[in-house]
Parts: structure tokens; C-alpha cells; sequence
């Protein structure tokens, strides 16, 4: 054999020898690991066992309890069944009260709503009516001519209501040919007044309705031409010298107009003014109209003074002639009292005589004669 073969049958007989140390060792390990796992298995059997005995006290225990549960669950589920039910009785009769009284508020609630569904019946009767001459009303203003007649007739009840009759005429001619819408009558100074109605509705409402820079100041020009042209015409045609007063009143029948055209519109106010033309609106004219009734009051208590002062005159006359003839029956009442008093005097005379008559009449003499001498000397005494 050579040395080769030699090393290689020594590797061998030692790689034996150490799969069988090995194998020794792994077979050793495995012994007493199932001398371990036997000794853990007695152990885990007596431990089951006593576990085993405490199960079957603990379900015996559970088995009573559970018995005691099942008798008091008995008890206290008829308990519970008896305060349901008395529960329930007071339930459905608080249900049927507080129906019963629902159903009272539901009646009267809707007798109520029926009420009121009457009243908002006449409510929108109301309205649909008022829509209804608001859309005259519309109509009217969106008209010119309309409009006018509208602003005629609202001056009518104005000055109307204030001013006596004999004071102002409507659709009055004058010497120029043309007609006043109102002259108001007044004594010179200052003379009659004319009272003309104009209504700038589209302008105005132009005014309102601008979007923009540019529409308003277009509608600003038109406003403001229309009102001065009304001022013109106004002054040209309704202040006569020599038939009229100096000045005139335009009257615009719409506060709003009135208020925007003094509010923004300063400069027509102005010229307005210059030109003798006085701008009123409703509440303006009636302070004014009320300023004309004092005026006319006063110039007719002038008038007036020279009658009165005539009839004060004829009344102290009276005064006089009634002093005179008090005196004279005063003279007459003296001259009566006297002539009373004389015939007072008379009159007790009269009385002490009678008395003194009865007197001797009524006393009783024991002979005639006896009786009769003393009367017959007081009768020659008297």
C-alpha cells in the first residue's frame, strides 16, 4: 500500500469514529430528554387531574348559582312584569289625557287658523285690490296728460280744504288769454296769486334709475331743464303786472321730487327764485295756504274796521238814550216809592181805626146809654 491509500483509510476509520461519538451523543441527548418529557407528562397528569377535580366543584358551584339565579330571575321577572304592566296602565293613561288634549288644542288651533286664513282671505282681497289701483295709479302717472289732471285734482283738494271759496278759482282766465290752474284771490299787496301744477315724472325717474356716471349727469340735465323751463313758462304766462302779485307757485304734487330737486339741485332752487317762481310741494303749500287764510282774515278785518267803528258809534248812542230813560224811571221809581209810603202811612191809619172800632164793638156796657156817650165823644175827638 502506499502512503496515499494509507492516509485515506485513516480519514476514514476517523471520520467513523466521529459520526459514532456523535450519534452516541445525539442518541444519549434524545434519552434523557424523553426522561424529561415522561417526568413532564406524570407531572402534566397530575396537574390535569387536580384541575380536573376543581372543574367539576367550580360546576357544581356554577350549577347552584346558576339554580338561585334561575329562581330569583323567576321572582324578579314577575316583579318586573307587574311594574311594566302598572307602568303601562299610567303610560296609556297619560297618552290618552295628553291625546285627549292634543286633540282640544288641534280643534282649537285650527278654528284659529281658520280665523286667520279668513282674515288673510280679506287680507289678499285687500291687496290684490290695492294692486289693482296701484296699477291705475301707474297708468295714471305714466300718462302726461293723465299725470297732470292728477296733480290739478290733488291742488283741488288742498286748497280746497283750507281756503274759504270766495278766496281762489280753478281754471281762472286771465287777461293774457291763458287759464291758471289756481288763482288765489288776495288784496293788494300782493295781489292774486297763480298756482300752477307741473309733475317732471320721467325725468325724475330717469334720475333714479341711472347705472352709471354717465346716465345720471344726462338725467341730471334733463331734470334739471324741465324744471327750469316749467319756472318759465310759469313767469311768463302767470305773473301779470297790474292783474297779478309779482310771484307765482309751482306746485309739485310728489314730496320725493321735491326733496331731490332742494337736496341736489341748489341752482335750479336758486334761479327759480331770481325769477319770482316759488316751488312748493304738498306739505309747503299747506303752510302756505294757511299763511294766505291769516292774510285774508286780517284784510277783511280792515275792510271791516270802518263798519265797526260805524256800529260802535250807533251803539254808544244807544248806550245814551238807554242811560237817559234808566234815569227817567229811576225818577219814577223814587216818585213810586214815595207815593208808596204815603199810602203805607194811609194804610195804617186805616188799621189803627178798624182796630180801635173793634175794640169799642166788642166791649159790653150795663146800660145803652152808658155805652153809646163815650163812643160818640171819641168819635167828635177823632
Amino acid at each position: 500500500m502506499d502512503q496515499t491509500t494509507v492516509w485515506l483509510i485513516g480519514g476514514v476509520i476517523i471520520a467513523f469514529v466521529g459520526v459514532s461519538l456523535f450519534i452516541f451523543a445525539i442518541v444519549r441527548r434524545l434519552g434523557r430528554h424523553n426522561q424529561d418529557m415522561s417526568a413532564r407528562i406524570e407531572e402534566n397528569k397530575t396537574g390535569q387531574m387536580a384541575q380536573m377535580q376543581q372543574l367539576v366543584q367550580l360546576t357544581a358551584s356554577l350549577e347552584g348559582r346558576l339554580r338561585q339565579m334561575s329562581e330569583q330571575a323567576g321572582k324578579d321577572r314577575e316583579e318586573m312584569n307587574r311594574t311594566l304592566a302598572e307602568r303601562l296602565d299610567k303610560v296609556s293613561q297619560r297618552m290618552g289625557d295628553s291625546l285627549e288634549k292634543n286633540t282640544k288644542d288641534t280643534t282649537a288651533s285650527l278654528g284659529d287658523l281658520k280665523s286667520r286664513l279668513a282674515v288673510i282671505d280679506v287680507a289678499q282681497k285687500n291687496i290684490t285690490e290695492l294692486s289693482g289701483q296701484m296699477m291705475g295709479l301707474q297708468d295714471i302717472l305714466s300718462n302726461k296728460q293723465a299725470r297732470g289732471a292728477f296733480g290739478e285734482i290733488q291742488l283741488n283738494d288742498l286748497v280746497s280744504q283750507i281756503l274759504p271759496p270766495s278766496a281762489y278759482g280753478f281754471q281762472a282766465p286771465m287777461g293774457n288769454g291763458r287759464r291758471a290752474d289756481c288763482l288765489i284771490k288776495l288784496p293788494n299787496p300782493p295781489g292774486s296769486i297763480v298756482v300752477d301744477a307741473k309733475f317732471p315724472l320721467e325725468s325724475y325717474h330717469a334720475l333714479r334709475n341711472a347705472e352709471d356716471d354717465g346716465q345720471f349727469k344726462l338725467a341730471a340735465a334733463r331734470f334739471r331743464a324741465d324744471i327750469l323751463k316749467h319756472v318759465k313758462d310759469i313767469s311768463d304766462k302767470y305773473i301779470i303786472p297790474g292783474e297779478t302779485a309779482e310771484s307765482a307757485l309751482m306746485f309739485l304734487p310728489s314730496e320725493a321730487v321735491y326733496a331731490e330737486l332742494h337736496a341736489s339741485f341748489p341752482d335750479v332752487v336758486e334761479k327759480s327764485y331770481r325769477a319770482k317762481v316759488w316751488i312748493v310741494s304738498p306739505t309747503t303749500l299747506m303752510a302756505t295756504l294757511n299763511t294766505v287764510r291769516a292774510v285774508l282774515k286780517d284784510a277783511r278785518m280792515r275792510e271791516q274796521a270802518g263798519v265797526i267803528q260805524k256800529e260802535v258809534g250807533v251803539l254808544m248812542e244807544d248806550v245814551g238814550r238807554l242811560d237817559d230813560r234808566v234815569g227817567k224811571l229811576r225818577v219814577h221809581f223814587h216818585q213810586a216809592e214815595k207815593d208808596i209810603g204815603l199810602i203805607e202811612t194811609s194804610a195804617r191809619k186805616v188799621m189803627s181805626r178798624g182796630e180801635k172800632i173793634e175794640g169799642l164793638q166788642l166791649e159790653e156796657a150795663e146800660s145803652p146809654a152808658e155805652a153809646l156817650e163815650p163812643v160818640q165823644g171819641k168819635l167828635s175827638v177823632e
